[in-house]
């Protein structure tokens, strides 16, 4: 029997999105010709994606060129999304609080963002796990394309058959239907748009209009979007000011710092098992200098570093072992930020 918690999920490139429900569906954006029906991801497939246990045999497989060698019970520095080894520097942990504020409050529109590599989707799948049944969310990654292909995508995201050939009208009809019902069980709906910044004016001018559905102190429908810094300053034209205006919660998410990137390396570590100090001060201090601060690209150096020292046979990542990987050339830092080095070593 379906419960009443509901999450769906729904990537707006056609790719299976993590996180955290009872029934999630994995769907595909629309298409020129009839899609052929996905297979339902189950509960079961969704506790292996989100909470797997770290010694899986596939985690195992993918994890064995240098765990053993340092104790651990998995790779510490895996670039995918995991909330179990959420850390909480102090940007991280308003962010988030504006997070939660903005959905328990009834906000109309919350606005997160924050530089590639942040950490902005590992906060939404902790959110997501902490939703109670009173909340039925819709996420949809990635979205993109004109303004009359949104409404698919949302009706998608919450889990309703869209034919090729509906109206608009239909389709706006067919999403008010959904929000009543769901009201009428006791449950708001929550949008959540991740990569949010690829969404047109046209676009975020339709999600607002999608808030006047709320009427008086029925709060029926939430947005929440999640982007890099080009979102809010697309918010920010002249010409968004209704849109801006319905942002009740805000918040963007910097780099972290020194202090921080020693407390966060140390800090994954111990999740991954270790209970020795690998990465000497200074290899982290180079660490920091290197990536910015900026959380994927230090979680790259770090693997990058550990493996490294495994093929030497070394018990620990100095600084040598850091300044070799960026001498090879293996480490891809672009989108690296400028280091903030705003304390003494």
């Amino acid at each position: 029997m379906r419960t009443a918690r509901t999450h769906k999920l729904f990537s707006g490139k056609g790719r299976a999105t993590e996180g955290t429900s009872d029934v999630v569906n994995e769907v595909k954006p629309p298409q020129p010709t009839p899609v052929e029906p996905v297979r339902p991801v189950t509960p079961s497939d969704l506790r292996s994606a989100t909470h797997r246990p770290h010694d899986t045999t596939a985690s195992q497989n993918s994890a064995e060129i240098y765990t053993d060698h340092f104790g651990l019970k998995t790779r510490p520095f895996a670039l995918a999304p995991d909330p179990d080894f959420l850390f909480w520097p102090p940007a991280h942990r308003r962010a988030y609080t504006m997070l939660e504020y903005g959905v328990m409050t009834h906000s109309p529109i919350t606005l997160i963002t924050g530089d590639i590599g942040a950490g902005k989707t590992t906060l939404l799948l902790h959110l997501m796990r902490s939703l109670g049944p009173d909340v039925c969310v819709g996420l949809i990654s990635n979205p993109n394309g004109a303004r009359s292909e949104l409404l698919r995508w949302v009706l998608m995201a919450l889990d309703e058959p869209v034919g090729l050939n509906e109206s608009y009208v239909d389709l706006f009809q067919r999403f008010q239907s959904v929000l009543i019902r769901e009201y009428a069980r006791g449950r708001r709906v929550v949008l959540i748009f991740d990569e949010a910044q690829n969404l047109s004016s046209e676009a975020l001018e339709e999600l607002r209009m999608f808030t006047n559905i709320n009427t008086g102190r029925d709060e029926l429908l939430q947005l929440v979007l999640v982007g890099q810094p080009e979102l809010r300053d697309a918010v920010s034209q002249p010409s968004m000011r209704q849109f801006a205006q319905r942002v009740a919660a805000n918040y963007h998410l910097t780099a972290m710092d020194q202090r921080t990137v020693r407390a966060y390396v140390a800090h994954r570590m111990k999740v991954a098992g270790s209970e020795t100090n690998v990465f000497t001060r200074p290899a982290v201090d180079l660490i920091f200098r290197t990536t910015g601060g900026v959380p994927r690209l230090v979680n790259q150096l770090c693997d990058l570093s550990l493996v490294y020292a495994f093929s030497k046979g070394r018990s620990s990542v100095t600084t040598a072992t850091v300044q070799r990987v960026l001498d090879d050339g293996v480490f891809f830092a672009v989108n690296a930020l400028p280091a903030r080095d705003d304390m003494p070593a």
